[in-house]
């Protein structure tokens, strides 16, 4: 009677080892697919914009990478003349073709003009409304 107690007690166990495994299995290939997403990049890249506007002063020039914000859009096919747009005080990146993109306002009355090249050197400039 002791010995198929023991059985069933280590069954159950690596019973119960598989599944924790199988679920940590799935946990990773999620964070890794959420990871590598546009919807992140786009975030991050509307708040730092926001960020730069509203530090920034009339006339200022402000030069900074999105290089990888740029491959990205490539590679989703989303169009590249409309990766950063600015509407009544907020920015909004969009990096998918097909994606809402992400929005963020910024509170410096000012006009932002946004460009890159391919390489993807943006170039923010700041004018007065």
């Amino acid at each position: 009677m002791l010995k198929d107690k023991k059985g069933n007690l280590i069954t159950e166990n690596v019973i119960f080892i598989i599944l924790n495994l199988v679920f940590l299995a799935i946990m990773v290939v999620f964070l890794v697919t959420k990871a590598s997403d546009a919807a992140p990049m786009e975030e991050k890249y509307a708040k730092e914009i926001a960020l730069m506007i509203d530090a920034a002063k009339t006339n200022m020039e402000i030069n900074f990478d999105m290089g990888d914000a740029v491959n990205k859009a490539k590679k989703e096919e989303a169009d590249l003349t409309k990766i950063v747009t600015f509407t009544d005080n907020k920015v909004e990146v969009k990096l998918r073709k097909d994606g809402d993109g992400y929005s963020y306002s910024f509170f410096n009355d000012v006009t932002p003009i946004f460009s890159f090249n391919n390489n993807g050197q943006a170039q923010l400039r700041i004018n007065a409304k």
